[in-house]
């Protein structure tokens, strides 16, 4: 008997430990994501069937939840609604993630309404869309936390006051912001950020030709920041002729106060203004950047700076961009942004400054070309070589990104495999002895992107892909 109460017991902490998946939308038992937001636990993942569900607002408790659209956005349209005059979702519970929602026109009395507020540590969001509220993404100061968001796009935020943003994120530990859309912020910034270290990778943001956002980006407490492979423009409407600020109300957070800058294409339509602003105590390294337009490279120059391969030109269409009147900002092959960059190397932190990726419109990435001739900005064009490259379907890769080995499927006729680094140095070869299928062991490269060539006896294959 005693066994049997033990199994019982036991049977019952691992029913109320497992966690639970809920299904909300039409024709559901719960029809509404808030009918649940009381009832998940520590774990549970809420799939919210594609469609609108109109104000409706909800508080999010459990920790460890996947809040998720399913087959399409789910749009949480508030009409001006919030949670306790906050957000349409406020999530206090930690390490969070929501997917493939979309936030819009939340109000509220204090003019801070958000898409969501973070009163919780730790927060992933990805594939969604916030518009339209007055502020899409809105945290303060929680520690430990991390923040990251990816392919996600945020437009038209703001009160018009000049305190409400596209996103403000307080003084958290860490924001990762990449592969994202940030325009058209009404009078606030486009990026706010206090947070300690901040990691702008591989976005686009800018206000377009009729936004009226100040800062593109503002990091008003400085810290750490690494602005890498960036398309940041801004119009000619802005409040603020500042694009990039850096500790510009005080070095408040942990240093060493360290600024970096690399490889991003910053356009300012405007006659005036400045690419960066900084206060003297900052240390700042900016190596190819293509900085077209008005204004000037700083506002004021910081005591310890470190520039290098910038392409610094006052006529935008001298750049050779593709269109720059549409904001695509890859170049052609008469600009004079070929060949010019120096690779930056590692920040004293130890992170790597280079651009492995390229931002692709809308919120999506591709691992940029990595080859002896960088160019400056946030696009790279490779130069061919003697060897023609050719494409086949019977070439893949997989995982990508990978970690410690990756597949590989071989055309027919390939004799070795090579990996190459992004100064085009070879790492490692594989003689294929006629196997289709090879399983390449890669956990000793360093963390980066590396191209695999595939050579037969007149040709090659390539892909590109990325070790983590």
């Amino acid at each position: 008997m005693r066994w049997f109460l033990l199994l019982v017991l036991l049977a019952c902490i691992a029913a109320r430990n497992q966690a639970t998946t809920w299904t909300i939308g039409p024709g559901q038992t719960y029809t509404l994501p808030s009918q649940v937001s009381t009832l998940v636990g520590d774990g549970d993942t809420v799939n919210i069937e594609a469609g609108v569900y109109p104000s409706d607002v909800a508080r999010w408790q459990a920790d460890d939840l996947v809040l998720r659209g399913v087959g399409g956005f789910a749009h949480l349209e508030s009409n001006g609604l919030s949670w306790g005059d906050k957000a349409i979702w406020v999530i206090q519970g930690d390490n969070c993630t929501v997917e493939w929602i979309e936030f819009s026109e939340c109000q509220v009395p204090d003019h801070n309404g958000a898409g969501i507020r973070l009163e919780g540590l730790n927060l992933n969001v990805s594939h969604c869309w916030f518009h339209h509220n007055e502020n899409g993404i809105l945290c303060g100061e929680y520690h430990p936390s991390t923040v990251r968001i990816e392919y996600s796009e945020f437009g038209h935020h703001g009160h018009g006051d000049g305190y409400s943003h596209n996103l403000y994120i307080g003084n958290i530990d860490s924001l990762i912001f990449r592969y994202n859309y940030s325009h058209h912020a009404d009078v606030g910034h486009e990026l706010k950020s206090r947070a300690w270290v901040n990691v702008i990778e591989y976005n686009r943001i800018g206000n377009e030709a009729d936004g009226t956002a100040s800062r593109e980006i503002d990091l008003p407490n400085g810290g750490q920041a690494y602005v890498i492979g960036n398309v940041i423009q801004q119009g000619l409407q802005s409040e603020n002729s500042n694009i990039v600020g850096f500790g510009m109300e005080g070095l408040s957070n942990p240093g060493p106060q360290e600024f970096y800058a690399i490889n991003n294409t910053v356009v300012n339509e405007r006659t005036n203004g400045s690419f960066f602003q900084t206060p003297s105590e900052v240390q700042f390294k900016a190596y190819n950047n293509v900085l077209a337009g008005g204004g000037v490279f700083m506002s004021s120059w910081p005591i310890d700076i470190d520039t290098l391969a910038n392409l610094r030109v006052t006529d935008i269409g001298a750049v050779g961009f593709a269109d720059a009147a549409n904001y695509d900002y890859r170049i052609d092959d008469t600009s004079p942004a070929h060949g010019i960059g120096y690779p930056a190397g590692l920040a004293d932190g130890g992170y790597p400054l280079v651009a492995w990726y390229e931002y692709v419109h809308p919120v999506n990435r591709v691992v940029r070309c990595q080859h002896a001739l960088l160019d400056a900005g946030a696009f790279e064009t490779c130069t061919p070589t003697g060897v023609m490259e050719r494409r086949d379907r019977t070439f893949a890769l997989f995982p990508n990104p990978a970690t410690t080995q990756l597949n590989v499927l071989v055309p027919s006729g390939v004799l070795s495999l090579e990996i190459q680094d992004p100064l085009g140095q070879v790492v490692k070869t594989w003689t294929t002895n006629g196997q289709e299928g090879m399983l390449l062991e890669i956990a000793s490269l360093h963390a980066g992107a590396y191209i695999l060539c595939a050579r037969s006896v007149d040709s090659a294959y390539t892909r590109g892909f990325v070790k983590e």
